[in-house]
């Protein structure tokens, strides 16, 4: 049995309007992957205070044939590259491919599959950690689970929301 002790903080991310720019279509292509301002100096001040980073997306153009899991894993390594430029760190970018129209799942949100599987992986205590994303459904993702969480406005600057997080 794992220790309270060794239970991580962490803050999850939606990806899309949170981490990069949400420009009302799907995002595959690197060249529109824009990231949004502040995002890496917010995560700093975060990293300061203790915690992890994981990203918790849903990607249904892949159900649709918009894109591939390439397209997006392309996209994921340039997040990466630049967020290790900034000395930034994300644990592990989970993503569900599904789409309603296509498949039933568990991981897209609002349900929590994905949630879970990453609090139990990576020893995360619940009480301690965030959600924030822009969409109603992260939040209903966060709170099937007891996860704190906070919903923006989609591309705001992260930085205008630290005071909130403990």
């Amino acid at each position: 049995m794992v220790s309270i002790k060794n239970k991580k903080a962490c803050i999850f991310l939606d990806r899309d309007g949170v981490i990069n720019y949400e420009r009302g279509e799907h995002t595959f292509l690197v060249k529109d992957f824009i990231i949004n301002e502040g995002l890496f100096e917010a995560l700093t001040v975060l990293k300061n205070r203790g915690y992890i980073f994981i990203i918790i997306t849903n990607q249904s153009g892949i159900a649709l044939n918009k894109y591939t899991v390439n397209d997006m894993e392309e996209c994921h390594k340039y997040l990466i590259a630049k967020a290790k430029q900034a000395n930034i760190h994300f644990e592990e970018i989970y993503y569900c491919p599904h789409h309603p129209s296509v498949s039933k799942c568990l991981c897209r949100k609002p349900d929590s599959l994905l949630l879970e599987k990453a609090i139990d992986k990576y020893n995360v205590d619940i009480h301690k950690s965030w959600f924030i994303g822009d969409k109603l459904r992260d939040m209903q993702a966060a709170e099937k689970l007891g996860v704190n969480h906070l919903l923006i406005n989609p591309n705001k600057n992260i930085n205008e929301i630290l005071h909130l997080i403990a």
